[in-house]
């Protein structure tokens, strides 16, 4: 079991804001976060990474191959996130560094976790580029995020966080803020991207036909805690809990708009 989550906590400014939380990554497996917004399915993911807002606190258990996460010191942390475990955020305008280009930011994570020259940093970030299928990367990677449409972003933070190799890949709702063509893109990329590397995904997201197109397995959270738990399958056609059942209503009513899918 790579990442095996036990009564997970996060408190912030003494309010308990997600409880009890658990689950289990196995190698190669896809499992999603669902839930509404506020149900704490980001900062459980926040919390795996040691990456919690000032003034939030973690407790629990967070085990990632018999190493334990939760208080584990930052420099470690550090080195384990991009090289063992990557990250992609939900919103790559405020995730990328607007005053670096491209392809220095995709170089950079590959320099923080290998020791290569500059040119060899930029060849793999050339690499990188072409591998989640930016176009003319060569040209591209010398660009800056605000030259680049919001999917070209978004390629450029998974490329980022996938330049090492890391066994899991956590994606925070990567494609919320992305039209649908765009949106379906991206998910067939992180489809191909996760089973040429053979890696585990932790997908969140709100949407539970997106969920059904990426994830073998879901989580339904809600105000923090844990709803549900079952293979997406049985989510979509046996919802137990009634969040559960609401999100279903919301993703058959996506599914079926006049205007076609959205």
């Amino acid at each position: 079991m790579s990442l095996r989550v036990r009564d997970l906590a996060v408190d912030i400014a003494g309010t308990r804001v997600v409880d009890g939380v658990g689950f289990d990554v196995a190698d190669g497996q896809r499992l999603g976060l669902i839930g509404e917004s506020g149900s704490g399915k980001s900062l459980t993911a926040l919390a795996i990474l040691g990456l919690l807002p000032d003034g939030a606190q973690a407790s629990g258990s967070v085990r990632w191959n018999d190493q334990e996460l939760v208080g584990m010191p930052d420099r470690r942390l550090a080195q384990l996130r991009g090289d063992e475990i990557g990250i992609v955020f939900q919103e790559p305008r405020t995730a990328l560094n607007p005053i670096r280009t491209a392809g220095r930011q995709i170089a950079e994570a590959i320099r923080i976790h290998e020791r290569i020259s500059r040119p060899d940093a930029r060849r793999r970030a050339i690499a990188e580029a072409a591998r989640v299928a930016l176009p003319d990367p060569e040209r591209i990677i010398d660009r800056y995020p605000h030259q680049l449409s919001g999917g070209q972003r978004q390629r450029v933070a998974i490329a980022m966080a996938l330049a090492c190799r890391p066994r899991l890949l956590i994606a925070d709702e990567p494609t919320t803020a992305l039209d649908v063509t765009i949106q379906a893109e991206i998910l067939d990329l992180l489809h191909s991207l996760v089973d040429d590397d053979g890696m585990s995904l932790i997908f969140i997201t709100h949407d539970l036909a997106v969920l059904s197109q990426i994830a073998s397995d879901g989580v339904v959270l809600e105000h923090g805690h844990v709803v549900e738990s079952a293979p997406v399958r049985r989510l979509l056609t046996e919802p137990q809990s009634p969040v559960t059942r609401g999100l279903l209503r919301d993703a058959t009513a996506t599914l079926w708009k006049p205007e076609g899918r959205a």
